[in-house]
């Protein structure tokens, strides 16, 4: 190995190992605070059936649905079906939905307000 190939290049200051620490250091203090993880599951795990629960009913019973997404746009169908992102509406056309997308949803014969 060469000199060249160790040594900084040219007009970079190089930090002296002290500063690097320090900052390192500072942005882990920034960071989110640690979760574990069955923490999360626990906490999220009862909504998680609430929603399985409501869509498997709702997938049964072939209920009409109105799906108000974020910018406004309504969807209108059957649920399909679902995984853990996505929701297949069955209407005027097969329409796969992202959840995230997802505003609020309720059956087609009330008000949705």
């Amino acid at each position: 190995m060469s000199t060249e190939e160790t040594r900084p290049a040219a007009g970079k200051p190089v930090a002296p190992p002290s500063a690097l620490a320090q900052a390192r250091s500072r942005s882990r203090q920034t960071s989110a605070p640690f979760r574990l993880t069955s923490q999360i599951l626990e906490a999220e795990s009862s909504l998680r059936q609430a929603e399985l629960f409501y869509l498997q009913k709702q997938i049964q019973a072939q209920t009409p649905m109105v799906l108000v997404l974020e910018d406004g746009e309504k969807v209108e169908g059957c649920v399909e079906w679902y995984d853990r992102n996505v929701l297949k509406i069955r209407g005027r056309q097969k329409t796969l939905v992202y959840k995230s997308a997802i505003k609020y949803m309720y059956k087609q014969g009330d008000s949705g307000q």
